[in-house]
This record gives structure tokens, sequence and C-alpha cells, in this order.
């Protein structure tokens, strides 16, 4: 049993190498020749695999884009919760990551379009961590830390205020990357507000 389990394990990481090996090489494309004039066909012969390799884990360059952006969350967490942990628990600890999140947004600015339609068009797998940025277990967790403080409402379940949060923060970087919104920081903090206070005026 243990010789199945570590020749499991081992093929996984090969397969995760790669993945990550087929993502870098796109990206070093991108960055060195444009986003829009690099083909599926160069990724592979630069990365020295058969196409059908590369479109087997990756069927487009947006789907590329996914595993190199969701795995700089992966590598960044200890290092923004160290930030966030700065900060008072509740909205300033959202209002931190939203910071953080600006920032990033800004130095990837000339890809997240394409990422953001191929995330919003591509068909949900719940049980395709692949899929998944993580974004929902950050928000749920600040969410989760604010309410065991008594900063926010705790007659709904974190998770299902993590998943409002997460749209509102994708329609919020969409206003921004269309161009509806000159600032992302500031489009953060509106929404940010919004969010927190709710639309109804209160006396």
């Amino acid at each position: 049993m243990n010789d199945i389990s570590t020749e499991l394990g081992r093929r996984e990481r090969k397969r995760l190498q790669q993945l990550d090996h087929l993502a870098d090489t796109a990206w070093a494309l991108f960055e060195a020749e444009g986003y829009e004039a690099v083909t599926m066909e160069r990724i592979a012969a630069e990365a020295d695999v058969a196409k059908a390799t590369l479109y087997k884990h990756f069927p487009v360059k947006e789907a590329l884009l996914r595993h190199r952006f969701h795995r700089e969350l992966r590598d960044s967490v200890s290092q923004m919760g160290a930030v966030m942990a700065a900060e008072p628990v509740g909205a300033a600890r959202l209002a931190k990551f939203f910071a953080l999140s600006a920032a990033w947004s800004e130095a990837h600015r000339a890809y997240l379009l394409p990422y953001v339609q191929y995330r919003l068009a591509e068909r949900r797998c719940p049980d395709d961590e692949a899929q998944r940025s993580g974004l929902e277990r950050i928000f749920t967790a600040l969410i989760a830390e604010g309410q065991a403080a008594g900063q926010f409402r705790a007659d709904m379940g974190a998770p299902a205020l993590a998943v409002y949060l997460e749209f509102l923060y994708l329609a919020a970087l969409l206003r921004w990357l269309t161009g509806q919104a000159p600032a992302l920081q500031a489009e953060f903090d509106t929404m940010l507000m919004l969010f927190l206070g709710g639309l109804e005026v209160r006396a």
C-alpha cells in the first residue's frame, strides 16, 4: 500500500511540475512578445512538448493564466496573512486585503480581462481544485474572524457572505478593467463600503 501511495504521490508531483513548467513558459512568452501575439503552438514549441500535451492540460491560453495566477495567490497567502494580521480584526483587515489586491491587479492589468472573462464563462466543477482561486477561503476566514470578534453580523454564515463578497469583488474589478472606474483602489473602497453598510438609509 505504501509503494502504491508513494508512486501516486510521485506521479502527482511530476504532473504539477509539468503544469508549472507550461504556465511559466507561457508567462515568459506573454511578457516578451505580448499576450495576443503568442499562440498555443508557440507555447508548446517553447516548452518542448507536443501540442496534444499542452492542450490536454490547458485548452486555451486563459487556462494558463488561471494556473499562474492561482499559484501566485496560494504562494502569497502566508505573506498577506502576516500583513493583514497587523490590522484590527474586521473591516480593517478586509480593506488591507483589497489594498494588496489592487496593487497586484494593477501590475497584472494586461492579462486580467481575458482571465476574468474566462473564469466567468468556465463551467463550474466544485471538486476541481484547479478552478478555485482561493479568494473564497480568504474572504470566509476574514469574515469569520470579524463575526467572532463581534464586528460583523452573525445571522448569516461566513461562507455564504464570502460568496457575495467574491462576486462584488469581480464586479468592481470588471468595472475598472472595462474603463468604467478610473481607479481600482477607489472602486474597491466603494464596493467594500456598500458590502459592509448596505444601501439602506439609516437614521
